[in-house]
């Protein structure tokens, strides 16, 4: 059985698709480990209310989030799993792994699994993809074994900088990265 570790950030209008990822993730057989921002783990929002959302997960998955960096940075050694998903990947998140920075149980769990040259998979979702963040995304489709679920403008003429990436891609991008391969086509119309 394959493993995930499937990192939550919060990009909170777009959890909603990722209850019905996960539901695709675990259909096709992923055995997954959650991962939460400490944005997902503590914020109520107009989208879901914190406990809500994480009880929903659980039921999902079987298993409780992971919260905290100390318990993120197994994934390097121990814990291993075979394919790390940031789903959705905000551009805090984004930027923050495009510079190595390492502060936030998703980015130790993304560099603890990067170091062992496996595979990671980022969904956007950001409003400032198309201006401050496309030089960190331009950075990491340049980066070894990092994988990208295609995306596009979700609202070109009012939100003339923001990207989402196809949450309905997630399972055949994940079976890309596992063969060391990006999905195409990347970008959406």
């Amino acid at each position: 059985m394959t493993k995930i570790g499937l990192c939550i950030t919060g990009s909170f209008c777009t959890l909603k698709s990722i209850l019905s990822a996960i539901d695709d993730l675990v259909a096709r057989g992923f055995d997954i480990t959650p991962i939460f921002s400490h944005n997902v783990s503590t914020f109520d929002t107009r989208f879901f209310k914190q406990a809500e959302f994480e009880k929903l997960v659980v039921e999902k998955t079987g298993k409780t989030p992971i919260k905290t960096i100390v318990d993120a940075e197994p994934f390097g050694t121990r814990e291993a799993v075979d394919l790390m998903l940031v789903a959705p990947c905000t551009g805090n998140t984004l930027a923050k792994i495009a510079y190595g920075i390492t502060d936030t149980p998703v980015t130790m769990a993304v560099k603890a699994h990067l170091r062992n040259n496996r595979p990671v998979v980022l969904s956007v979702s950001t409003n400032d993809a198309l201006g401050a963040n496309a030089k960190n995304i331009g950075a990491l489709l340049n980066t070894k074994n990092v994988y990208f679920v295609p995306f596009g403008q979700d609202a070109p003429f009012k939100k003339f900088n923001s990207l989402v990436a196809d949450t309905s891609l997630i399972v055949p991008t994940c079976d890309e990265a596992l063969n060391g391969k990006q999905i195409q086509p990347l970008l959406l119309r």
